[in-house]
């Protein structure tokens, strides 16, 4: 898909998005107001919340199996439909119990809106690009939670208004959805027999709603340790367990334990987890915190949280864009679970009193930890799952972080609940005042006397201070986390386009072949010898506007850019057609005279080059090259002594034996190769008087590789062949054996009679001689020096 095609499909999908963030985040400031006009409790007041993120918890990995087996453009528009049912009811409830219901329903719509966005993303768009469109989504994200509270705030504030408003507000957003996304979006169909694993769903709702019911209401309706917390604990313990049990035997399981074998899988899973805990279970209590802690409207409560909004936006957007451009991932996650930690730590020690300007330099910290976090951990899942698996993958980590809000909203609300209970006891008991027994419904401040409600702003400062610092080890547990997730390189193919089996600027070596140009070995003059392979073609898909142009990156294997490459391409005659350097960041760009096939030869120091042949249409081809490092392999050759050895043959040879670069060393007994190709080698050394030497070196991608070598100094052993008589023998033939019968050397001696035999290793040796009637003897060589050992030839007498 083009990318205006992406953007009009996206239009509707991002509307949609904005529409199920728009349901959490605009009731978030009018809550306060909506639980204290319903009379409803802080125990309410957290259900409101965590029943739309339990529903959204459990339906989202439903929704994602429902997008691996049938329309997703169906599938989203029907969640558009449940979305606006669940908000008509929510606005005309009238009691704490039909609200909690109706956003049971608004949260059952928020789960296939929130997890299609990310299936219907990767089923469109290459992970490589998925970045900067990731960027738009978290835009979306942040307008909709800047917009929310700040529109919630504003309906509550407006009289005529009223807060069932922040309800109905989102209905006209999610209409103008379903007529954008019925005209734009328009994704293949691949149809299977449906099989939704109900079964599974039912337990993990069960098992996950009794732990939330006990956490609300342990401490206060019953102790912690009581026969209600064993019955709903060990009841949440054995449904979990048969949930396990369902999972393993159901043919489309809910989530896919199968997927748990990738690493990556399973640490994005926990990290998910865990930010969830720490981002909804602490960020929900904001709007209480300025309301009641601090004493602002709703409407500046909103207001006060847009540091959070800021930095959310501003660092997924950023990171979104530098990850489509570089390829790298993990330092954004890594990065933004840091902030998280200490954003929650300093938030932590908030009071009713605290300077805004140094809150707002805590929430910005959240805020920017946030958005590098939430999105690139779907992208690192989505990186590693085959396409069949991207909607089962994406919506069960959407749906552990959902989990993670919910047990944090409800844990940290629990928390939130006893201390600010006590508080404010403890506040009422310096003013001589006993605090009344009631059912722990919110207060409405401006009906509280001047003391009680000094009260009740530090109790409320306070607590909120705690469920911040309860909430930062979860944040740290994430990085931990993260820490152990493996980057790997992302893909350039969509889902579709691995579906159907279409090739795409993807950084693959199979795709390209070193171009079959002379390497040189160089020691000093001296030049190798190297085997050159054979060119290979890849034929590549054009994807995108304009046409008569070919683009890409020049990366090396591990993804880094390739600054400075020199890229030429030219016609199948061999023509230059133009010739561009690369980048810093490894991209370039070459036009074309217009449709046809060309060769692209992309070559750089030390990097072996790398050629490819395209097919160009009217549409331009993205291209990413990959090269291989090559590097440069020297050292220095010494005797035992320490001595520099000069003139040494020096032969580098690959795996197969075969000789890749030769020369001899200097004075100084250096030697350097350059232009040699990362891999094993076998680097040999030989030298008079010494004996020869062979180690393995393995010569790195880049740089130089160095290796020194110590040559030892070899036996000899050397004589004269005489007559009985003691004149010598001329010309007689004189051979070295070894212990096992093979002849190390031979020598003819000379007018004078004398042999030798040198570079020899220590052992058990036999000099043969012959010209006469031959003769043999046996001798023993030390390790090294030299051996006289004359011969004495003549007839027997």
């Amino acid at each position: 898909m083009t990318h205006r095609q992406i953007m009009e499909a996206l239009s509707g999908l991002l509307l949609g998005m904005f529409v199920a963030i728009l349901s959490s985040t605009v009731v978030s400031n009018a809550l306060p107001t909506i639980i204290a006009d319903l009379d409803a409790s802080q125990t309410a007041y957290t259900w409101v919340i965590t029943s739309t993120l339990l529903a959204t918890t459990v339906s989202t990995p439903i929704w994602g199996k429902l997008a691996d087996l049938t329309s997703k453009k169906v599938l989203v528009q029907l969640g558009l439909v449940i979305y606006v049912i669940g908000s008509a009811v929510a606005g005309l409830s009238h009691s704490a119990g039909m609200l909690i219901g109706a956003r049971v329903i608004q949260g059952i719509g928020a789960g296939g809106l929130t997890a299609l966005a990310q299936v219907i993303m990767a089923a469109m768009i290459s992970p490589r690009e998925r970045g900067r469109y990731s960027g738009y989504l978290g835009a979306v994200f942040a307008l909709a939670t800047i917009g929310g509270p700040l529109i919630g705030g504003v309906i509550v504030d407006t009289s005529w208004l009223g807060w069932r408003w922040c309800f109905y507000v989102g209905v006209p957003f999610a209409v103008i959805a379903l007529i954008v996304l019925q005209k734009t979006l328009h994704l293949p169909v691949y149809r299977r027999k449906v099989r939704v694993d109900w079964g599974g769903a039912t337990l993990i709702a069960a098992a996950v709603s009794l732990l939330l019911v006990w956490v609300s209401f342990a401490g206060d309706r019953y102790d912690w340790f009581s026969w209600q917390t064993g019955a709903m604990v060990g009841g949440a313990a054995v449904l979990g367990l048969l949930f396990l049990l369902v999972e393993s035997r159901a043919s489309e399981p809910i989530i896919p334990l199968r997927l748990f074998r990738n690493s990556t899988m399973s640490l994005a899973v926990v990290a998910s987890l865990l930010v969830g805990v720490a981002m909804f279970g602490a960020t929900t209590f904001l709007s209480q915190y300025f309301q009641l802690a601090r004493g602002d409207s709703p409407t500046m409560a909103g207001v006060m949280t847009l540091p959070m909004i800021i930095g959310l936006a501003l660092a997924s957007t950023i990171a979104g864009r530098i990850i489509t451009r570089t390829g790298r991932w993990k330092v954004f996650l890594v990065v933004g679970g840091f902030l998280l930690t200490v954003g929650f730590g300093l938030m932590g020690t908030l009071r009713h009193d605290t300077g805004y300007w140094l809150a707002a330099v805590y929430m910005f910290l959240i805020g920017v930890g946030l958005g590098t976090t939430m999105q690139n951990l779907v992208l690192a899942v989505q990186n590693q799952v085959r396409p069949q698996e991207l909607g089962a993958a994406s919506s069960v980590v959407a749906f552990f972080r959902t989990l993670g809000g919910a047990i944090g909203v409800s844990a940290l609300g629990a928390v939130l609940s006893h201390r600010v209970a006590d508080y404010t006891a403890d506040g009422l008991a310096e003013l001589g005042m006993q605090s009344a027994p009631g059912h722990g419904a919110i207060p409405k401040l401006s009906a509280l006397p001047a003391p009680v409600r000094g009260v009740v702003e530090s109790a409320f400062g306070h607590g909120v201070g705690d469920v911040f610092l309860y909430a930062a080890p979860a944040a740290l547990l994430a990085l931990v986390a993260i820490l152990f997730i493996k980057e790997v390189p992302l893909r350039t193919e969509s889902a579709e386009q691995q579906r159907n089996g279409v090739q795409t600027p993807a950084p693959a070596t199979a795709a390209l072949a070193p171009a079959p140009a002379p390497a040189e070995g160089a020691a000093h003059g001296r030049h190798a010898q190297r085997e050159q392979p054979a060119p290979a073609a890849a034929t590549v898909a054009a994807d995108g506007p304009g046409g008569g142009l070919v683009r890409g990156f020049v990366r090396r294997a591990d993804g880094a850019p390739v600054g400075s490459a020199i890229l030429t391409l030219i016609d199948v005659r061999g023509h230059q057609l133009g010739r561009a350097t690369a980048r810093p960041d490894g991209g370039y760009t070459l036009p074309t005279p217009g449709s046809g096939t060309f060769v692209l030869i992309a070559a750089a120091g030390e990097h072996e080059p790398q050629a490819a042949t395209l097919v160009v249409g009217d549409q331009p081809v993205d291209f990413d090259l990959v090269l291989a490092g090559a590097g440069g392999l020297a050292g220095t050759v010494r005797a035992g002594d320490g001595t520099p050895v000069e003139g040494a043959m020096v032969v580098v040879a690959d795996g197969r034996g075969e000789v890749v670069a030769a020369g001899t060393t200097d004075a100084g007994g250096g030697f350097a190769f350059a232009e040699l190709v990362a891999g094993a080698y076998t680097l040999a050394v030989s030298a008079a008087a010494y004996r020869p030497a062979a180690v393995p070196v393995e010569v790195a991608g880049s740089g130089q590789t160095v290796h020194d070598l110590e040559l030892l100094p070899g036996a000899r052993v050397a004589g004269t062949v005489r007559v009985r008589d003691g004149g010598p023998v001329a010309d007689a033939r004189v051979a070295l054996l070894d212990a096992g019968g093979q002849v190390v050397a031979t020598a003819t001696t000379g007018p004078d009679g004398q042999y030798a035999f040198t570079d020899l290793t220590g052992g058990q040796y036999t000099v043969t001689a012959s010209g006469y009637p031959p003769v043999a003897t046996a001798l023993t060589l030390a390790a090294e020096g030299a051996d006289a050992h004359d011969l004495w030839l003549g007839h027997p007498a």
